[in-house]
């Protein structure tokens, strides 16, 4: 399976086995044990490499010393034999919860001395809270038994960057988050708003050869490992950038160091730190410097999420060097230190991204006098509003802002991105789109209609330092108006028709072809049938044209690309390659959003970067595999994983079945389609039921179903009337055939299922190449030439919704209304009653406007 499958799968195994522990504190223990297997895993590699073969690692232990201070002082720790996390799996069951809290003691008390900082008290989390897995020793055994098979399966390697480790680790926190509520800000920001401020840092920073980045407010870590990888596009690996960290608290310390090791960052490049950001100013030069002196470190790019409007003690911190320029963030609200921590931290060429409350952009006071120092001082460089709902546990308004120590202008970039967005359960998304048009828009640094604004210093001064983004930006939609003449008297508003502009510029004959004028403001519609008078239009399909003809050799590009270089590519740099090639061919047609081509590019690479992995990873041979399929089925109220059937490990069953196999796969489904027939003809009859026959005892009507034994001895009963027994007979011929079918499509299916495998196992790497392309490509280039039609079709909505708008008048409703008075009198005169009955009539045929004289 691939790596989104397993961690699917781990995900759902873990979630069901933490049962009623907070999900806040299970992550610890999962993601504790994954990270020592890692370490486990890395030591037993490291020795292997060395020269050990698998029967000399008993031999590990802490009686040799040399072979201890070999380990502290190549990987800087050291694990006997017994207490590696394999040894533990081979004990089976006389493992015991001892082996674990034995081993864990063991390992901080052999800590290289140079080392300490990365992985001194890293399991402390984990050791405290083994006692919640249970209540004994035999259920915490049990526990963690589960935990550590559960884990197992994750490779752990990291070949060739095949980041399963990292990208696991991420999915595991991310949901813990997603369950955890208002805990999860403390240790997790979600992953497309750090990819986001990632985007925004590399483009800043991508011509550096070394680079230092840190996180004051650390969390698991994932902030400082999105800009790692998005800055190592453009960088030869990571080696060349230093990670500073600050947590405050504990257990969420642990969570950054533990990330940072395991995405194969060098133990050297991770400067990291257990403290109070506002209290006790870090990164300095402590590890060169004198004991007793301070000095700060300056780093290239600084990115947080700090806690939102904290408190905090600003009392003796007017000459904190941090400060001192700007101002006191007032003590129930640390946003402003935590911002003022970060700025004092970045070089002079360096940039920095937080995450705050929107609150920070209009509050008075003290945060209103920083704010317009900030402004003064020409650092800040954008301000992103992002949508709500986006951060776990809270709905509140956010912003990303963005600041330099030194600019080139004064000006400030104001983006809305509120707008933009997908709703995932309770909570909005970020899309790729979304994070490319933010971060394009601040490459550009330019002013996009209802999305982006850039604005001068001395408006924001006339607006009294107010940076709230509506003051700047409008990004509401227009509200729907009505034309009172045309409701009147009918016709489309000329000013309605205008609005439409930009396809009008496009189509200047379809405007024509589309609308006749009546008077000086208003027209009509022209034809009467809109659908056919677009779609005929000589410029629309000589948009279509155009637009077919810029993506033409797409195909071939990705080909040679993804399938002719499939091993050799660098997958990160690949993905921008593609993504600027799409923007290069969209970017000069008018009409097309080159975004949204870009989702439909992103969504297709998700799985396309996930086979390249493995095909690097596994080598081009693993695209002739075959994995069983593992299911979870419930048997005496115990769930076991059972195979049921074969996949294609890369290349899917359906899309050789498709290729190669048509007829049969067409056969199968030709009798899966009739036993479905069969089935909608079987409710028919029994929909037919009389009540009569629905208490016959062969009809079971609790589950709406005949019982086929006893249509078979009614039948056989000669009082039976006909109608019923042309039903039982229908039903019968209809049982007899679904079951000869049924059996025919196990068996049909069965021998596919053979033929694909067999099919899989033996294609040329010609017919593989090939069938990548049906997977890939062929997919993304089905989603690409969409896009025109689907501007086309949008605008003959708008059309129609603009005809039926219009289409029936006041004075229309006036009539109708009038004729119907006229008819509902008219039936009145015919109706006789009583004499108070006929008074009655008299006064409603009066309020329906009729003679009450008569």
């Amino acid at each position: 399976m691939n790596k989104q499958q397993l961690a699917t799968k781990i995900w759902e195994s873990a979630n069901k086995m933490r049962s009623k522990i907070e999900a806040s504190e299970y992550k610890d223990y999962i993601l504790g044990f994954i990270f020592y297997k890692f370490l486990s895993e890395r030591e037993e590699n490291f020795l292997k490499r060395d020269g050990y073969e698998e029967e000399d690692l008993n031999t590990v232990t802490e009686d040799d010393q040399d072979v201890v201070d070999y380990l502290q002082t190549r990987i800087g720790y050291f694990i006997s034999y017994d207490n590696l996390f394999s040894t533990w799996l081979k004990m089976g069951s006389d493992f015991d919860v001892s082996n674990v809290t034995d081993a864990l003691s063991a390992f901080s008390r052999l800590i290289s001395d140079n080392y300490k900082r990365v992985f001194d008290g890293i399991f402390q989390t984990l050791e405290s809270g083994i006692s919640k897995l249970g209540s004994s020793s035999k259920e915490q055994s049990k526990a963690v038994r589960d935990l550590i098979y559960l884990i197992n399966n994750i490779p752990m390697d990291g070949q060739q960057d095949y980041d399963v480790l990292g990208f696991i680790y991420e999915y595991l926190i991310s949901n813990f988050a997603a369950n955890a509520g208002k805990k999860a800000g403390e240790f997790y920001t979600p992953h497309e708003v750090s990819l986001l401020m990632s985007e925004i840092i590399a483009e800043h920073l991508k011509d550096r050869k070394e680079i230092k980045i840190y996180d004051p407010c650390s969390g698991s870590g994932s902030l400082l490992i999105n800009i790692g990888k998005s800055v190592s596009k453009y960088m030869d690996g990571q080696n060349n950038i230093k990670y500073y960290a600050q947590e405050l608290k504990q257990n969420t310390y642990n969570l950054t160091r533990m990330n940072l090791v395991m995405r194969g960052i060098l133990p050297d490049n991770i400067k990291v730190r257990n403290g109070d950001t506002l209290e006790e100013d870090w990164p300095d030069f402590e590890d060169s410097d004198p004991v007793g002196t301070y000095e700060p470190l300056y780093v290239d790019a600084v990115t947080s999420n700090p806690p939102y409007s904290q408190n905090w003690d600003p009392s003796d911190k007017e000459n904190d060097p941090r400060y001192s320029d700007y101002g006191l963030a007032p003590k129930g609200k640390a946003d402003y230190a935590f911002l003022l921590h970060d700025l004092y931290h970045i070089k002079s060429d360096g940039i920095m991204t937080i995450v705050l409350p929107h609150g920070v952009l209009f509050r008075g006071g003290e945060e209103g006098d920083i704010r317009r120092n900030l402004i003064e001082k020409n650092k800040i460089d954008a301000i992103i509003g992002l949508p709500s709902n986006i951060f776990f546990g809270t709905g509140i308004p956010t912003i990303i802002m963005v600041l330099k120590q030194k600019r080139d202008n004064t000006d400030v970039l104001i983006i809305d991105a509120s707008k933009g967005f997908v709703k995932e359960g309770k909570n909005n998304k970020l899309r790729a789109c979304d994070i490319k048009r933010i971060t394009d828009t601040i490459k550009s640094s330019t002013t996009i209609d209802k999305f982006s604004r850039v604005v001068s210093r001395d408006e924001i001064r006339s607006n009294d330092y107010n940076l709230n983004i509506p003051r700047y930006v409008d990004s509401s939609e227009k509200s729907e108006s009505w034309d009172i003449y045309a409701s009147m008297f009918g016709g489309i508003p000329n000013s309605e028709i205008n609005e439409l502009k930009e396809i009008w510029k496009v189509f200047p004959s379809l405007k024509n072809q589309l609308f006749k004028a009546m008077n000086e403001q208003y027209s009509s519609f022209n034809t009467n049938n809109l659908k056919e008078t677009v779609n005929n239009n000589l410029e629309v399909k000589e948009f279509i044209n155009k637009y077919n003809q810029s993506l033409s050799g797409f195909d071939t590009t990705l080909k040679e690309m993804l399938i002719d270089n499939a091993n050799n590519l660098n997958i990160a740099q690949t993905s921008t390659i593609i993504s600027d090639e799409l923007f290069n061919r969209l970017n000069p047609l008018a009409l097309i959003d080159p975004y949204e081509a870009y989702q439909d590019f992103d969504n297709q690479w998700i799985e396309i970067s996930t086979d390249l992995e493995m095909i690097q990873t596994e080598g081009f041979d693993c695209t002739k595999m075959v994995d069983p399929k593992m299911v979870i089925k419930k048997k005496n109220n115990k769930e076991d994983e059972v195979q049921d059937g074969l996949l294609g490990h890369i290349i899917p069953f359906d899309l050789v079945q498709e290729t190669y196999l048509k007829e049969d796969k067409q056969s199968l489904l030709s009798k899966k389609n009739r036993v479905s027939e069969i089935e909608s003809s079987i409710e028919e009859i029994l929909e037919s039921l009389t009540e009569d026959e629905k208490q016959s005892d062969y009809y079971d009507e609790e589950k709406n179903k005949f019982d086929d034994k006893l249509v078979k001895s009614a039948l056989k009963n000669s009082d039976l009337e006909s109608e019923t027994k042309n039903k039982l007979k229908t039903y019968q011929v209809l049982v007899n055939e679904k079951k000869i079918l049924n059996k025919e499509i196990k068996k049909e299916n069965e021998s596919l299922e053979i033929n694909s495998k067999e099919t899989i196992e033996n294609l040329s790497d010609d017919e593989v190449n090939n069938m990548l392309v049906k997977k890939w490509i062929d997919p993304l280039m089905d989603l690409l030439q969409k896009i025109p039609m689907n501007i086309i079709n949008e605008l003959i909505k708008t059309l129609e919704s603009l005809s039926k708008k219009y289409e029936v008048t006041f004075e229309d409703i006036e009539n109708d209304i009038n004729q119907t008075e006229k008819e509902l009198i008219s039936m009145i005169d015919d109706l006789v009653g009583n004499e108070y009955d006929m008074l009655g009539l008299q006064e409603l045929k009066s309020l329906l406007g009729g003679n009450t004289n008569e």
